[in-house]
């Protein structure tokens, strides 16, 4: 059997094992932060950077969702870098957005986070942040979802069917999810043109 077949069966396993309940969970908890008044914020890194910025697009545009992601403003991003670090650039920008109790962090992550191996720490300071302020953390993540899916309220596991394609199973399925959340009946406001 070829990469492509082959592929194409793990997309179809993970598809079959995704836990819808936590996607409605995440729907539940998108439509009351519209509700209150809050906004959404994305965060990512590499590919899930590029799937927060399609994201905050549809969040916005379709949701009614006052939606934002730090990687959309490189000047910002890479001067926080430069000056503070990349460890705290997510933290940081959401402290100038006065991120509070009626706003919500949405993490897009292949791993989640791990302080003790040091992997996504940008992230990990975000989601303290995060709880100090009272923010609720949802976010999709793969492997066993990290820091990402121990402190989230809610959150989406993409299971592994391949310990190699841990990385695009996951970032694609981060598309998947997102555009399940956008498309639903509890939170589009905007129809799509096609």
């Amino acid at each position: 059997m070829g990469h492509a077949t082959t592929y194409m069966k793990q997309v179809q396993e993970i598809a079959a094992q995704i836990d819808g309940d936590a996607i409605e969970a995440m729907v539940r908890e998108l439509s009351a932060l519209r509700e209150r008044g809050g906004r959404l914020f994305v965060l990512g890194v590499g590919g899930s950077a590029a799937n927060a910025s399609h994201a905050v697009n549809d969040f916005r545009k379709l949701c009614g969702i006052e939606t934002y992601a730090p990687t959309d403003n490189v000047s910002e991003l890479t001067a926080r870098t430069n000056d503070e670090g990349w460890e705290t650039v997510f933290a940081g920008w959401l402290k100038i957005s006065r991120l509070s109790a009626d706003d919500a962090v949405f993490v897009f992550s292949v791993g989640g986070g791990n302080l003790e191996r040091n992997v996504s720490v940008n992230l990990l300071h975000a989601l303290e942040l995060a709880k100090e302020v009272g923010a609720k953390i949802l976010g999709v993540v793969g492997r066993d979802g990290g820091h990402t899916a121990k402190i989230g309220d809610e959150v989406v596991i993409v299971p592994t069917v391949d310990p190699n394609l841990v990385t695009p199973h996951t970032e694609a399925f981060q598309a998947v999810v997102w555009h399940c959340l956008v498309s639903h009946p509890d939170l589009q406001v905007q129809s799509t043109k096609w």
